[in-house]
């Protein structure tokens, strides 16, 4: 197989040799992987594919959910002699990644997909159109290093396209917005474009949108299975149940991933102001510098609100996201300070049962 078709660079070519001058990678080849089962991966090298699992080194040595590989991550992998499968011993460094806060009260990140160029932000124009979600997916693609594309889609029975459009302009600034449809195909040329020289582009957005519609169009055959619209909220029946990455026929890769019920941010207080681009507008010409937009005299962002400029529930969501980030900090720092103690409290138990032996 060629790695080319699955992204590979010089950029990649050069981690590579980096890591390749360790004697212990002198058996490894590159893979990238394009499914993750649990504690599982499939892989594909220049010489096939193979499902693989992590070193025993590896998987001591990790620490976080980042150490262990995505889908989309390049790695080092080495074949098992006589077989199909593969250890996996490095991940080469990441361009990209793309992660959320796993679902419930646990603080634990959840991996979207690493070494990513393009995030294709999913909606669909009927009543699954959300601003205050699509401001999520768009603060966490700035904070992912990849490039926000909102892609709209079901056009085609869609009574007016250009509401839709211009509210998700309002909304996303500085990025590309395509309005598209699985079912005749407008708008798929422009999207597949973006995906030339072995870019890799993931999709992300609710159930029920048409990602894997649109993961069907982009490829030009069936790849994934789907079903038809449900007539009552006229969304798609939820078919896709894992991350995996796709080769494009015609160029480049794509990630598809399940439907999110929710999209709760992870760690991207830098890119807050990225995905409100206007607010912070605002904000750079208030008359103070240390201005808390409430009450100060010369607060251009409560001018903003009082004339309409800026909309109420889009300051609102902002402010939401700020609480929401600094919360989710603090439980972290409470998270990384128990895991400190208990860290401790181990060693000092082990201690205890092992004590050093008198001479």
């Amino acid at each position: 197989m060629n790695l080319n078709d699955y992204g590979w660079n010089t950029s990649h070519e050069e981690n590579w040799e980096e890591l390749n001058n360790n004697e212990k990678m002198k058996k490894c080849t590159p893979g990238r992987v394009t499914l993750e089962h649990k504690h599982m991966y499939r892989v594909v090298t220049a010489d096939g594919e193979w499902l693989s699992v992590c070193s025993g080194a590896m998987q001591h040595d990790a620490v976080e959910r980042r150490d262990f590989p995505a889908v989309g991550d390049w790695v080092a992998v080495e074949k098992m002699p006589g077989e199909e499968r593969g250890i996996i011993h490095a991940i080469l460094p990441r361009t990209s990644l793309f992660s959320r806060k796993a679902a419930g009260t646990t603080i634990v990140e959840q991996i979207i997909a690493v070494n990513v160029d393009v995030v294709f932000l999913v909606m669909s124009m009927n009543k699954d159109f959300n601003a205050r979600r699509l401001e999520r997916y768009l603060v966490a693609a700035y904070d992912s290093g990849a490039n926000p594309v909102v892609v709209l889609t079901k056009k085609d029975v869609c009574e007016d396209p250009s509401f839709y459009m211009e509210e998700a302009r309002n909304i996303a600034f500085g990025a590309d917005v395509f309005a598209v449809s699985n079912v005749t195909g407008e708008g798929i040329d422009e999207l597949t474009a973006l995906l030339t020289d072995g870019k890799t582009a993931a999709l992300l957005g609710s159930s029920g949108v048409g990602k894997s519609s649109l993961t069907n169009a982009i490829c030009g055959y069936e790849m994934m299975a789907v079903q038809d619209i449900r007539e009552d909220d006229a969304k798609g029946r939820h078919t896709t149940t894992h991350r995996e990455l796709i080769k494009i026929p015609g160029g480049g890769v794509l990630i598809d991933t399940p439907g999110m019920r929710e999209f709760q941010l992870w760690e991207t207080n830098e890119s807050l102001d990225s995905g409100f681009k206007d607010i912070e507008a605002f904000a750079d010409v208030c008359k103070f510098n240390d201005c808390q937009h409430n009450n100060e005299p010369g607060c251009a962002i409560q001018e903003a609100l009082a004339t309409g400029t800026l909309p109420e529930d889009r300051y609102a969501s902002y402010l939401k996201l700020q609480k929401e980030l600094a919360f989710l900090e603090r439980k972290m720092d409470r998270a990384a300070q128990s895991a400190e103690r208990n860290k401790w409290k181990n060693i000092t138990k082990s201690m205890r049962k092992h004590p050093s032996k008198k001479k």
